[in-house]
């Protein structure tokens, strides 16, 4: 792997990892927002739930995006 393809992973890792993080974030607080509902161990399973499908989604997505745009 050159230096080009190490630094496109590493920006794509962030880039993905971190909206995943935000949309589990959003899964918490949405669930907070409606009161006592849900459970902490659903909030807690959920939360884990959210960001692993949001990686399986994005990871797909953002790292040919990022490739073509730091390979050129």
């Amino acid at each position: 792997m050159n230096e080009l393809e190490a630094k496109a992973a590493r920006q794509a890792a962030l880039i993905y990892t971190a909206l995943s993080l935000a949309l589990a974030l959003l899964f918490l607080v949405l669930t907070l927002v409606n009161g006592n509902t849900y459970t902490p161990v659903a909030r807690i399973g959920g939360v884990i739930w959210v960001f692993i499908l949001a990686m399986i989604v994005t990871m797909p997505i953002i790292i040919p995006i990022v490739k073509k745009k730091v390979m050129g």
